[in-house]
């Protein structure tokens, strides 16, 4: 596929991407061992937003505005406002400066950076940094996921399979636990669970063999789209899947930024077992 620049590429693209993660992991790092008080939060009705949010996000979109201009459009979590249309480009940058704010107000240090880009709806390359973890993960469609760790070694991630479906082990929100979901749950096949804050870390937990399954099932409001185009993408080039319950994939920048509806990620072993079961 061909960049959205005509003189870098996607890999080149991704490299400066994975550079700019790594700065806002040490911006964030730096405000999440400040008090709370310190970090001005703001509680909205989709969640609290703090000053590092704030921060982050301006830091995420001078660095890719530097490198892209105008030949791309830009949705973040903080700079969208209800009611704004789909944007008009092809390529689109989805971005969430701090996914798992309240994680981080909470220090579990569950606590995620997601940028997207994305092409036509659909995500094209990916970075996650778990800034706790000193790690970073990264995807361009067609070319796998890779893991970074705080020395810079490289390593090929994949989910694993191998389970029985009643073995699998899904992975949870601590906070984002309405009565429907609950029930959802109870339904599946597999019952254990790993309690986990940010979805980047959630779908973290997956291509690292900790956790198999993760569900979203949206009530009065849902996860949006900078929730989850990076991860999926990490997940998806890892070897996982990540669908609605009707197995048709994501679409972003789609105007409503809401993702409704259940939504399941997996390794993608027993993935139509598990939609089934959602039902």
């Amino acid at each position: 596929m061909k960049s959205p620049l005509s003189h870098l590429t996607l890999a080149d693209i991704l490299e400066r991407t994975i550079e700019l993660s790594q700065t806002a992991a040490v911006i964030l790092k730096s405000y999440y061992r400040v008090s709370r008080d310190r970090l001005e939060v703001l509680d909205k009705a989709e969640g609290p937003v703090t000053v590092a949010d704030k921060a982050v996000d301006r830091h995420l979109l001078d660095g890719i505005q530097a490198m892209c201009g105008d030949s791309c459009g830009y949705l973040t979590e903080e700079t969208y406002q209800a009611g704004d249309l789909e944007l008009p480009q092809d390529w689109v940058w989805i971005i969430d400066p701090l996914d798992g704010t309240r994680d981080f107000i909470d220090k579990t240090g569950e606590y995620a950076i997601h940028i997207a880009l994305t092409y036509q709806h659909r995500p094209v390359l990916a970075v996650i940094a778990i800034p706790e973890s000193d790690r970073v993960y990264a995807a361009i469609a067609g070319g796998g996921t890779y893991q970074i760790d705080a020395d810079g070694l490289r390593t090929v991630v994949r989910v694993k399979g191998g389970k029985d479906l009643s073995e699998l082990i899904i992975v949870a929100s601590r906070n984002h636990r309405s009565k429907k979901l609950i029930e959802l749950l109870a339904r599946l096949p597999c019952q254990q669970q790993l309690k986990v804050g940010s979805i980047g870390c959630k779908i973290a937990a997956i291509v690292e063999h900790h956790a198999d399954i993760y569900v979203s099932l949206s009530g009065t409001s849902a996860p949006k789209d900078w929730d989850l185009a990076a991860p999926e993408l990490i997940l998806t080039e890892a070897g996982g899947k990540f669908t609605h319950q009707d197995g048709s994939c994501l679409k972003y920048n789609c105007g409503d930024v809401s993702q409704w509806g259940c939504l399941v990620a997996s390794t993608g072993e027993w993935h139509q077992q598990l939609l089934d079961a959602c039902v």
